[in-house]
C-alpha cells in the first residue's frame, strides 16, 4: 500500500470519538490532571522537554496534507522518553517505546500575538523499528483507536514524517478543542500564521 494511503487511512480512524479508556489506561481528564502545569512554558523546559530544533510551527501543508485539516503547533520533547542520542543522521532516530500519557514524550504549543507559547495538546511517538522490535505486529492504541502512522514518501518534494525515521504517534487534543477530533493529528483551532509573521519581521 502506498504510503500517503497508508498514513490517509489511519488518520480517518483518528478522526473518531474516542472509546471509553481500556482498564489501566488514564482517562482524558487524568492526562489534562497530569499535565496541567505545562501550560506554564518554563515549567516543560525545567522537567527537560526541549523545543524542535527548527522551531517550526506545523501544519498539514507542511506534511503534504489538506491545508483545511489545520495545523498541530511547535513541538516541545522529551529526548530521553524517545531515546533520541545522537543528531539526525540525516533523519531524527530513536529506540523509546514510551507510551505513558500521564507522562508525555511531547508537547505542543501555539505561538501566541505576544510571543507566548499557549498548551494545546500532548503527544506520544514510537520509532516504528523500535516499537516491532518489541515484537508488536501493529501500532500502539489509545482508548481503543490505533496511533498514526507517518513515514516520509521519498517520491514526493514534501517530507510527510518532518524529518523523523518512521514512527507511530498519538496526539491528544486536551487544551484547545478539535473539530477533527480529540486524537486528529491536526487542528483547524491552531494557527501558526503569528510565528510566521515574526519569523518574517525578524528577518527583513
Amino acid at each position: 500500500m502506498h504510503k500517503m494511503v497508508l498514513i490517509g487511512a489511519l488518520g480517518a480512524l483518528s478522526c473518531v470519538s474516542p472509546a471509553l479508556a481500556d482498564p489501566g489506561e488514564p482517562s482524558l481528564e487524568a492526562v489534562k490532571a497530569a499535565t496541567e502545569r505545562f501550560k506554564d512554558i518554563n515549567v516543560a523546559l525545567a522537567e527537560g522537554y526541549v523545543p524542535d530544533p527548527m522551531n517550526m510551527c506545523e501544519t498539514a501543508v507542511h506534511m503534504g496534507r489538506d491545508p483545511a485539516l489545520g495545523a498541530m503547533g511547535i513541538h516541545y520533547f522529551r529526548p530521553d522518553l524517545l531515546g533520541i542520542s545522537e543528531p539526525p543522521n540525516p533523519r531524527v532516530n530513536g529506540n523509546g517505546t514510551h507510551t505513558d500519557f500521564l507522562n508525555p514524550s511531547i508537547l505542543i504549543y501555539e505561538p501566541q500575538a505576544d510571543g507566548s507559547l499557549e498548551l494545546v495538546a500532548v503527544e506520544n511517538l514510537v520509532f516504528q523499528e523500535a516499537w516491532h522490535a518489541l515484537g508488536h505486529d501493529g501500532p500502539p492504541s489509545f482508548h481503543g483507536v490505533a496511533w498514526d502512522a507517518m513515514a516520509d514518501d521519498p517520491e514526493t518534494e514534501i517530507d510527510e514524517a518532518h524529518m523523523f525515521e518512521p514512527h507511530y504517534d498519538r496526539h491528544v487534543w486536551i487544551y484547545r478543542e478539535n473539530p477533527n477530533g480529540v486524537f486528529a493529528p491536526f487542528n483547524p483551532a491552531v494557527r501558526c500564521d503569528l510565528q510566521q509573521a515574526e519569523e518574517v519581521a525578524a528577518g527583513d
